[in-house]
């Protein structure tokens, strides 16, 4: 029961039995916890629950998948997967991995700075190493060179 509410919820359930209304139950609780304080239709909202019957003060639970974070582990993960294989497609990186296709998405991008390029993942650092090659090339054949360069660029 880590629930950083759970105490509020107590407190609502406690107000209830002393027929405080749930206004009166806001007010008090904004007086106890300050900004800390659940919103007041959360406050309404339990105060109703409790004041039904309801006894349990924990929160309810929640269906679907739960939600998968950009952790480190992951990050890690999802590099080694593109390193032995870069012909991955992010569904089958995600199907792999167990991971959301999007979380696997955005640590590509975001955190591995890759993306798609025909049917490999490229790193964002590479795309500009062509660029760097093609430069280095136009000075090696640029002026000052020997002749036997110079007369092979033209």
């Amino acid at each position: 029961m880590s629930d950083r509410y759970l105490e509020q919820r107590i407190s609502i359930k406690f107000c209830v039995k002393l027929n405080k209304s749930a206004s009166e139950t806001h007010h008090l609780l904004k007086e106890a916890y300050g900004d800390e304080v659940m919103s007041r239709a959360r406050v309404f909202d339990w105060h109703k629950r409790f004041k039904e019957g309801r006894e349990d003060v924990r929160d309810d639970a929640r269906s679907g998948r739960p939600v998968t974070h950009r952790t480190d582990e992951n990050i890690r993960k999802v590099k080694d997967l593109v390193c032995s294989n870069r012909q991955l497609t992010v569904r089958m990186m995600a199907n792999e991995l167990n991971l959301d296709k999007e979380t696997v998405r955005l640590i590509l991008k975001e955190n591995l700075n890759m993306r798609k390029i025909s049917a490999e993942v490229i790193s964002g650092i590479l795309k500009d190493e062509p660029r760097l090659v093609h430069t280095a090339g136009l000075e090696l054949l640029g002026s000052g060179n020997p002749p036997a360069l110079a007369s092979q660029s033209a």
